[in-house]
C-alpha cells in the first residue's frame, strides 16, 4: 500500500477550516487500535475518531453507554502512537460530561494528557453549553455532534431519522450555530434530512461532517468496522461496504485450521 504521509501535511483544526473553505471533502473513520489507525492514517484519512461505538464493535455492548473513561483512553492511546498525519478525535463518553462542567473539563483533561489526542468530541446542543464552554475554555479543542445521539439512545427510543420534523430541525439548526458561537471546530451530523444537513453546512464557517447526511457536507464518517465489513449485521442506509473482511477473514482462518489439522502448516521451511 503506498503511504499518504509524504504528501499531505499534518492535519490541524485550521487545515479543517481552510478545506471547508476552499470545498475540498473530508474523509474521517473510527479506529480503536495501533494496527488499524496506522494503516487508515498512511492511506490518507484526514480525521481519526476514537468513537465510544468501541462499546458496541469491540466490546459486543448494544449501546455506547457502557464504555467508561478509562476505556475511552485506553483506546486513545493505542491510536494516538500509530498516527503521523491525521487529527484524532476522542469521544467524551456518556456520564463524563453532561450536566456538569467540571467534570466535563476533568475527563477532556484526563483524555488530552493522557492519550496524547488533539481534540475531543461531545454529543449535544445548548443541553451541554456550559461543559462545552468549560472545555473549550481550558484550550482545548471540541467536536460537536447533532441529529441522532447515541449516547441518547434511551431517550429517543429508536435509530430512526432524526428532525424530520420542524420543530427539531429548528433545534438542531440553533444547537449547530450555537457550538460554532461558543468555538467548536467542527459538527458531526448523524442521521438527519439532507435539505436538513445542507442547510447547516451552508450556515455554518466550522466544517460539517456527516454520516447518514447526504452529500452537501463538508466530509463524511463511518465506523470501520462497519465500512469495512466486519461487522454483519448493521447495514443501514447509509452506509457503504468497502469491503468484505468477515469472509475474507473467516476463510483464512479455516484453511488456516485445515492446514494445521492436515499436517500440511508448518512445512520444513517454515520450521527451524
Amino acid at each position: 500500500m503506498s503511504s499518504a504521509q509524504g504528501t499531505f501535511k499534518k492535519i490541524t483544526t485550521h487545515r479543517l477550516l481552510e478545506m471547508k473553505a476552499t470545498g475540498e471533502k473530508i474523509a474521517m473513520l473510527t479506529a480503536y487500535d495501533f494496527s488499524m489507525a496506522r494503516i487508515i492514517d498512511a492511506a490518507g484519512v484526514d480525521i481519526i475518531l476514537v468513537g465510544d461505538s468501541a462499546s458496541n464493535v469491540m466490546a459486543g455492548n448494544e449501546t455506547t453507554l457502557p464504555i467508561t473513561l478509562d476505556h475511552m483512553i485506553y483506546h486513545a492511546t493505542s491510536v494516538v502512537k500509530a498516527v503521523k498525519r491525521a487529527l484524532v478525535v476522542v469521544d467524551v463518553p456518556f456520564g463524563s460530561y453532561q450536566g456538569n462542567s467540571s467534570e466535563a473539563l476533568r475527563s477532556s483533561i484526563r483524555i488530552m494528557k493522557e492519550s496524547g489526542a488533539h481534540a475531543v468530541k461531545m454529543e449535544g446542543g445548548l443541553e451541554i453549553r456550559e461543559s462545552v464552554s468549560r472545555v473549550l475554555s481550558a484550550g482545548i479543542p471540541v467536536m460537536g455532534h447533532l441529529g441522532l445521539t447515541p449516547q441518547s439512545i434511551y431517550k429517543f427510543g429508536t435509530y430512526t431519522v432524526r428532525a424530520k420534523d420542524e420543530a427539531e430541525a429548528e433545534k438542531l439548526k440553533s444547537d449547530a450555530l450555537l457550538l460554532e458561537e461558543l468555538g467548536c471546530f467542527g459538527v458531526v451530523l448523524e442521521k438527519i434530512p439532507a435539505t436538513l444537513a445542507k442547510q447547516v453546512s451552508d450556515s455554518l464557517t466550522i466544517p460539517v461532517i456527516g454520516i447518514g447526511a447526504g452529500q452537501d457536507v463538508d466530509g463524511q464518517v463511518l465506523v470501520m468496522h462497519d465500512m469495512l465489513g466486519i461487522t454483519q449485521d448493521f447495514k443501514p442506509r447509509f452506509l457503504r461496504q468497502y469491503a468484505d473482511l468477515n469472509q475474507i477473514i473467516g476463510d483464512a482462518t479455516m484453511n488456516y485450521i485445515k492446514d494445521i489439522r492436515s499436517g500440511d502448516f508448518p512445512n520444513t521451511e517454515e520450521s527451524y
